[in-house]
């Protein structure tokens, strides 16, 4: 049995009939899901795909406890690795393979992190400032509050979170420290708050949101590791090889958009009649633009109202 934990895997469907063309009709297809966390999607694709073998990959080892456990039937095809979702090479030589037919990332923080208070991630439960996806990690959200400049504070909440008001907070995130007023997560909260004016409050929904998206970037380092993932994932696509990639914030979307579109460029100049040799690209796009959650999906998951799914296929070497 598995350990029950409320969860709803983003896209579900919509993952599998994308990847789908990418897994039928081989005798031991590979899967990658880079962003494991507990196992939604995984374990629908182990179900309906009785020969897939899956490497599983996640930062977070509690996530991957509860990941093993709700794949336990599914132990002799799974491959487990705790890690950050770039070390897509890394899952392959784990697993004694070459190459993967497709390859999954949910990108963002899980439902479960979102919802064990302790973990730090959320602005509407008080708990200690963490936001560690990793708990091995030295480096907490605490550990950035504390001990960052006033310059560099601004520049996260202003890079990570696109927050207008970025130096105010941060002249009150380092008057709160020296005070000792800076403990929670809902002390976080209250200081986002008091720097925002008033009107700039009434629109957008909690003021802490942009804060608290920037803060857990920092300490995951999220958009750094997403810059070496996609290049990895797309290298390791066998031809007919298949990459979705859900993301949950318009700066991770633009990492995702700008490598698809670097990659499905042809090199042969344009106004000649016939592609040159060996300018053709190598990948495709699956999906015009990208996709986004139903208004249903929406109204049964909250979590998937801000997705954005991408898809690319390797279509040569």
């Amino acid at each position: 049995m598995g350990i029950e934990v409320k969860h709803i895997p983003v896209a579900l469907e919509q993952c599998i009939d994308l990847l789908t063309p990418a897994i039928k009709n081989k005798s031991k297809p590979v899967l990658i899901d880079a962003t494991l966390g507990l196992a939604g999607h995984a374990k629908e694709f182990l179900k309906r795909f009785e020969n897939l073998q899956v490497i599983g990959i996640d930062r977070d080892s509690s996530a991957l406890e509860i990941a093993k456990s709700n794949l336990i039937q599914y132990a002799d095809r799974v491959t487990f690795i705790h890690s950050t979702y770039d070390q897509i090479q890394a899952g392959l030589d784990k697993a004694g393979l070459n190459l993967a037919d497709a390859i999954l990332f949910d990108l963002g923080v899980s439902s479960m992190q979102l919802d064990q208070a302790e973990r730090g991630f959320s602005y509407s439960q008080d708990a200690p400032i963490d936001m560690r996806m990793d708990q091995s990690n030295p480096v907490s959200a605490a550990t950035v509050l504390n001990t960052y400049s006033h310059g560099e504070l601004a520049k996260v909440l202003q890079n990570y979170g696109e927050e207008k008001f970025a130096s105010k907070i941060a002249e009150n995130i380092i008057k709160a420290r020296q005070s000792g007023r800076l403990k929670s997560t809902k002390d976080l909260a209250e200081i986002v708050k008091e720097s925002i004016p008033a009107p700039a409050r009434r629109t957008g929904g909690n003021p802490a949101k942009r804060t608290f998206q920037a803060l857990r970037i920092e300490v995951n380092q999220e958009l750094a590791v997403l810059e070496k993932a996609i290049p990895a994932a797309l290298a390791a696509l066998a031809i007919g090889g298949r990459l979705v990639v859900m993301s949950y914030q318009s700066l991770e979307d633009r990492i995702v958009k700008s490598n698809f579109a670097n990659l499905t460029k042809s090199n042969t100049p344009l106004g000649l009649p016939v592609e040159l040799p060996n300018s053709a690209a190598s990948y495709k796009l699956l999906i015009s633009g990208s996709y986004s959650a139903d208004d249903a999906e929406q109204a049964i998951n909250p979590r998937s109202q801000s997705m954005r799914l991408r898809a690319i296929e390797r279509v040569a070497a």
